[in-house]
């Protein structure tokens, strides 16, 4: 199953860049051993609209051309539910042993997700009840993704 992130807003150079980077290459190593593909990130400017509504619309239109078709959608956001890295990471098996050939984890800008885009997803989660910056939620998910990959191969990097 191929995982990749969907980030509102550009990643700059610095030191959360390169640990999200670092984070990124380790599942992108460890997760063929566990049938999970990492293509990358890909970055969509924020949305110039005037209004909340319409900025959330076009950052969710933004991210619905670039899903194929049948992809699953797991989003980041404040207000969903905290999972702990075993649930996560059975989630995406669950996901892969269903059959799911295409997963995006999707960061959303500064003023969250479109009620709609919402809706859809398969799942919605919050890395706890405090507002995180979008860059230390890439490098937070980039950790749990790798994460994932070492729960589900048994790796002794996850400690329970």
């Amino acid at each position: 199953m191929r995982i990749a992130v969907h980030a509102v807003g550009r990643m700059k150079a610095g030191p959360e860049k390169e640990l999200a980077d670092r984070f990124f290459d380790r599942f992108a190593k460890s997760g063929p051993a566990v049938g999970l593909e990492f293509p990358g990130v890909s970055e969509v400017p924020e949305s110039r609209a005037r209004s909340v509504a319409e900025r959330k619309r076009e950052e969710a239109e933004r991210l619905r051309t670039q899903l194929a078709p049948g992809a699953t959608l797991i989003l980041l956001d404040e207000r969903g539910r905290n999972i702990s890295s075993e649930a996560l990471a059975q989630k995406i098996a669950t996901l892969r042993d269903g059959g799911h050939k295409s997963l995006v984890f999707a960061i959303g800008g500064a003023d969250g997700h479109d009620p709609a885009l919402r809706d859809t997803a398969e799942l919605v989660i919050s890395f706890g009840a405090a507002t995180w910056p979008h860059q230390l939620v890439r490098v937070m998910l980039a950790e749990q993704l790798y994460r994932a990959a070492t729960i589900l191969s048994g790796h002794p990097y996850h400690r329970a």
